[in-house]
C-alpha cells in the first residue's frame, strides 16, 4: 500500500472571470522513502496539486478526487483533523521562506511552537530539539543565533531553517515546493544536497516541486511532468531523462543549459501556456506542439502505459518523439 495515493485530484478556482480549472484528473502515489519530482513552467498545476492535497488551497479554492494518507481518505477533511496531520507526518517547504517566517518573532520561537503543540514539549525541551536541528541543517553556531530574526539571516540560512522546522516532528514526508528558486546557484546546490542527506538519514519520502529540470537528476528516483493542469508523462528520472516520450518533456529537457552542448541561442519551447479559464478540448499542449496533428485539437489524449513504470498521454507514438 503506498503511502500518499492521490487518485483524480481535480482542482478548480471560482474568479471573478469564472471558473479556473487548474488541476485536472491527476493521479499518483508515494511510497515510504520515495523522492518524486513534479516538474513543469509556472502555471501548469504543480504547486496547486501539492496544496490540495493537504488542505492549503485559497479560500475560493475547491477540489474533487481522493487523496489517501497511510491508506485513510484526507481529502476535505475539516481543518482540526488536518492540524493533526500536518507537520506530525506531512511538512512542507513553501517556495520563498520571508513570506514564510513570521518577521516580528525570533526563529526560536517559530521553531518551539512546534513542538510544543504537536509534540507536548515543554519550553526548555523544545528549545534544545531546535538546537539540534538547526545544527542538523549546518546553521553554524546554531544556540546563538537561534535568538535571531528571519532578517538577519541569508536567503540559503532561512532556507535551511525552513527545513529544520519541517524536520521537527520528524515526518514521513516532506513536500518541498520550489524550495531553491530565490537563491544563487551555489546556495541552491547546498540545498539539494541537504535535502538528499536529510532523507537518507530520516528515511523520509519526498516531493520536490519545481521548474528546474537541472536538479531533479541528482535528487528524485522518479519524474512527473505537468502541463495544463493534466499529466503529460510520468516514470522514472532516468528513463525520462534518457529516452523522453512526450513533445513537452522533450522541450523542457532541451531548454536546460549543457556542458557538452555549444549554442549561441538556448531551445525554448514557443508560445504562452494555456488559459485555464477556458475549457480544453483536445491535448492542451496542442497549440505549442512541433508534432501536433488534427487529433489533437479535439481529442484529450488519454494516460497511457508503457512498461512498468511509465505513463504518458500523447497521440503520436513513442518512437516519434525523438531528440
Amino acid at each position: 500500500m503506498a503511502l500518499f495515493e492521490i487518485n483524480d485530484l481535480s482542482v478548480q478556482f471560482d474568479t471573478n472571470d469564472g471558473t479556473v480549472s487548474a488541476v485536472n484528473g491527476v493521479s499518483f502515489d508515494v511510497n515510504e522513502g520515495d523522492t518524486l519530482a513534479i516538474v513543469g513552467e509556472s502555471g501548469s498545476g504543480k504547486s496547486q496539486t501539492a496544496f490540495a492535497t493537504i488542505g492549503l488551497l485559497a479560500r475560493n479554492g475547491h477540489s474533487t478526487g481522493s487523496v489517501k494518507w497511510d491508506g485513510k481518505e484526507i481529502l476535505n477533511l475539516p481543518e482540526g483533523q488536518l492540524n493533526k496531520i500536518r507537520s506530525s507526518e506531512i511538512a512542507m517547504i513553501f517556495q520563498d521562506p520571508m513570506t514564510s517566517l513570521n518577521p516580528y518573532l525570533k526563529v526560536s520561537a517559530q521553531m518551539e511552537e512546534v513542538l510544543t503543540l504537536h509534540r507536548g514539549m515543554s519550553r526548555r525541551e523544545a528549545r534544545a530539539e531546535c538546537v539540534r536541528m538547526l545544527d542538523a541543517v549546518r546553521i553554524p553556531d546554531a544556540a546563538a543565533r537561534i535568538t535571531m530574526y528571519p532578517h538577519e539571516f541569508s536567503g540559503g540560512m532561512r532556507q535551511r531553517i525552513m527545513i529544520a522546522m519541517s524536520l521537527l516532528c520528524r515526518p514521513r514526508l516532506i513536500i518541498a515546493d520550489e524550495p531553491t528558486t530565490a537563491l544563487d546557484v551555489t546556495v541552491q546546490a547546498q540545498i539539494m544536497d541537504l535535502l538528499r542527506d536529510i532523507r537518507y538519514e530520516f528515511n523520509t519520502a519526498m516531493i520536490l516541486i519545481t521548474h528546474d529540470l537541472g536538479i531533479v537528476a541528482g535528487s528524485c528516483e522518479r519524474t512527473m511532468v505537468m502541463y495544463g493542469g493534466r499529466i503529460m508523462e510520468r516514470g522514472t528520472t532516468a528513463e525520462i531523462f534518457a529516452a523522453p516520450t512526450h513533445p513537452y518533456t522533450l522541450g523542457l529537457l532541451d531548454a536546460v543549459p549543457r556542458l557538452d552542448r555549444r549554442e549561441d541561442v538556448l531551445p525554448t519551447i514557443p508560445g504562452e501556456p494555456p488559459d485555464m479559464l477556458r475549457a480544453v478540448t483536445g491535448c492542451p499542449f496542442e497549440p505549442r506542439c512541433p508534432l501536433a496533428f488534427e487529433r489533437c485539437i479535439s481529442v484529450v489524449p488519454p494516460l497511457e502505459r508503457l512498461g512498468e513504470t511509465r505513463v504518458r498521454a500523447c497521440h503520436r507514438n513513442p518512437e516519434e518523439v525523438v531528440r
